[in-house]
This record gives structure tokens, sequence and C-alpha cells, in this order.
């Protein structure tokens, strides 16, 4: 696992090894896949959900759309995979692109009631596009017990009811009320034990290394010090209340990734399962270290250095970040880095390769401007670095964040959803 984080961060991964797809299949198969995720990335938009809503929505649509698809595919004689959430076996002769879609409908339907019209004007455009008969029967019936078994299990998960930290004081100690710190104990969703994760403390205030990291992020941060470049990638990577939030850019970028190789309907619904997991799991981890260590943002850090202990920084007062706000949950450690370390690190694994070029656009590009990546280590890299442009993070909690995002997908690559009989993986990539 710690070569697969190695090869991920630095790119040296190849592209030579083998997709983990069977066949070329039509594109038209795994449209249901996208079309669910989707309307998900819309439903966080309208409802201005959290990061941690977000990716914990993701994973429980995708993980249904895995089940209900997983359940037909292992019982009609193929080599059998393991489930995610529910077992199967699902109906031999059923439809899984019919099951895909009555299992996404029902998970929909049951998270974002008020838009139960849209979600039923989907599946009937689904079903339409199939032969009428028992194969989509049988599929449209199994995808809805996926859905209610799914929504079920995780209507307890310890992702409610919401709780808040209350505001903090002294050095060091990140000062406003924090909401949303009951995902520290949500029950995960691929790794067994999300304790195991959770980062040592960032260093000491009166380090040099905390002096350094400090330098950087009151220098690339300022918003007084004009960087039309800088503000820019902080901008495209920003995605504030009313985006799909970071968790939503990676679906996309799987998406888009899945689409242009043309996987299989079982292939594309395992990528975003596992990815959508690996990411809702590094929330738990995310929340947990923020919770612990309850460090200061890096605008009450400047403004009130002289309180540090620290004979190497200084103090200004009217520091502004780049971003214009100080933050809303304790500095340490940077959710988008974490998000985007898990994903970046899933979809190597899953692609046995890195170096897999895409274009993107995020909710909050300036302009809508796409940005051109040579690999998914590059794009995580510059969606954590946006974070000390923006002046938000400190770059240890970047590149924490990314080494806790790559170490749960690792566990998750390495354990979920895997043949049950013959050979599981390629090296460390998943077959």
């Amino acid at each position: 696992m710690r070569r697969l984080l190695f090869a991920l961060v630095f790119g040296l991964v190849g592209g030579g090894l083998a997709v983990p797809t069977i066949a070329a299949p039509e594109v038209s198969q795994q449209e249901v896949v996208r079309a669910w995720n989707d309307l998900a990335l819309n439903a966080v938009r309208v409802t201005r959900a959290s990061d941690a809503d977000a990716a914990r929505t993701y994973a429980i649509l995708n993980v249904a759309l895995y089940d209900a698809v997983n359940g037909i595919v292992s019982a009609d004689g193929r080599r059998k995979r393991d489930h995610a959430l529910v077992p199967g076996p699902g109906p031999r002769q059923g439809d899984p692109q019919a099951a895909a879609a009555a299992a996404a409908h029902g998970v929909m339907v049951g998270l974002d009631p008020d838009r139960t019209a849209s979600y039923d004007a989907q599946l009937a455009a689904d079903l339409a596009r199939l032969h009428p008969g028992r194969p989509r029967d049988l599929g449209v019936s199994w995808g809805r017990q996926v859905a209610q078994q799914v929504l079920s299990s995780r209507a307890d998960d310890g992702s409610r009811p919401v709780e808040s930290q209350p505001a903090g004081s002294g050095p060091g100690v990140f000062r406003a009320e924090w909401s949303g710190v009951q995902y520290r104990n949500m029950r995960p969703f691929a790794v067994a034990d999300p304790g195991v994760f959770v980062p040592g403390p960032p260093p000491a205030l009166d380090s040099l290394d905390y002096a350094a990291a400090f330098a950087e992020v009151a220098l690339l941060g300022d918003a007084a010090l004009p960087a039309p470049d800088k503000l820019a990638t902080f901008q495209f990577w920003s995605l504030p209340a009313g985006s799909a939030q970071p968790p939503g850019e990676w679906v996309k970028i799987a998406l888009n990734v899945s689409g242009a190789r043309r996987l299989s309907l079982e292939d594309a619904a395992r990528l975003m399962a596992l990815a959508s997991m690996a990411m809702a799991d590094t929330t738990i981890v995310t929340v947990r270290t923020k919770f612990q260590y309850r460090h200061w943002r890096p605008t009450t850090a400047i403004r009130e250095a002289d309180t540090d202990g620290n004979p190497l920084t200084a103090p200004n007062p009217t520091w502004t970040p780049r971003a214009g706000s100080v933050g809303s949950s304790p500095e340490y450690v940077s959710g988008h880095s974490s998000f985007s370390g898990a994903a970046a690190a899933t979809l190597a694994g899953f692609f046995c390769a890195d170096r897999i070029g895409f274009t993107h656009t995020t909710d909050s590009a300036p302009g809508g401007e796409a940005r051109t990546y040579p690999s998914f280590s590059a794009a995580a890299t510059e969606a954590g670095r946006s974070r000390v442009f923006g002046g938000q993070h400190f770059e240890f909690s970047n590149q924490t964040g990314l080494a806790i995002g790559g170490n749960v997908a690792a566990k998750v690559l390495a354990t979920r959803l895997l043949y049950r009989t013959g050979p599981t993986h390629h090296g460390e990539c998943p077959l």
C-alpha cells in the first residue's frame, strides 16, 4: 500500500498496465451510473450540503448502484465479487441496468424527498430504454430491495444528530464554534477502524517547521499581494456551499474518466463505489483529526503571532487571506486535500495508472474555464495547494491530508469489492 501511495504522490506509476475492464462495451451501458450521480451532485448543490454530508450521499448512492448490479452479475455464473453492503444474491435473470436505476431511485427519494418528481422522471426514462418483460421487472424489484436495505443500514450510522464543538481560545486553538463534529463517530463504509489513520499532531508552535509553514502561507495567501494565478487556482477549487463540494468534483472526474475509457456497467459501478466509500471514510478521519487538535487557521495565527512563543514568526494584525474568509472548521487537516488524496489514489489504483490525462471544470471555476491535468495526482496536488494560496491552510495540513486520503484509499483497494476466488490484484491494483 505504501508503494501505491508513493507512486501517486510523485506521479511515477506508468500507463502501460491493463485497465480492469473485461471488454470494450458501449458507453450507454454505464449511462445509468452517470445519470444518477449527476442527480446526486445537483441535490448536494441545491440543499447546500456540507462536504461531509455530500461524501455520505455519494457513498450511499454508489454502494446501492454497485450492490444492485453486483447482486445480479454475481448470480448469473460469472466470477463473484464481494458486496459492499447488501450481500444478495439478486435474481439470476434480472436486468442489471433496471436494478441499478431502481436502486438509485430508491436511495435518492429516501435521501432527498423534495425532488421526488425528478427522480421519478429519471427512473421512467431509464426503464423506457429497456425491453419490457420479466428481466426488467426482476431487476426493478431487486434494485428496490437493495435501496431499502442500504437506507435502513445507514439510517443510524452516526451522522445525525448534528453536533457542534464550542469556540476555543488561546494560542494555537481554533476560535469559532464548529458544527458537524458528529461525523467523527460515523460508521465507516469500507475500512474497519478509521482511528488507525488519524495522524500525529501538527508541528509545535515554537518549532522551525511551523515557522516555515507560517512564512509560506503569510506570503502566498496574503490578499494584499496581487497574484491572479494563485487567486484563480484557489477559486477553481474553492467549492463553497451550493457547489458539489470537493467530493463531488472527484465524482465528476471519475465519471468522465470512466466514460472516456468505456467501462462496463459493472466496472463503472465498482469504480464509483470504491471512490465514494474511500472519500466518505476519509471524512471520518478528517473530522476526528480536526476535533482532536483544534488547530487555528492562518488568519488567526498570523494576526496573533506574538502569542505563539516562536521568535521566527511576526504578527500582522491586518493580514487578510486571499480567500476572504477565515475558515469554518479547525485548520489541521485540510479536508480538500484529504478528499483529493483519497479519490486520486483510488482512481490510480483502480486503473493501475496514475498518468491518465483529463480535462475538468469545477463548480467554482472562474468563468467556467476548464483545466487539463496529466494525472490524478497532479489534480490532487493542485487542489491541496489551492488551500495554501487561499490563506486557508498551512502546507503541513495539505500534505497530511493528502497522506490520509491516500492511506484510506490504499486500504479500500486492498480489501473491498474483490473477487471471492482466484487472483484479486495485479500487484497492488485490484482486478
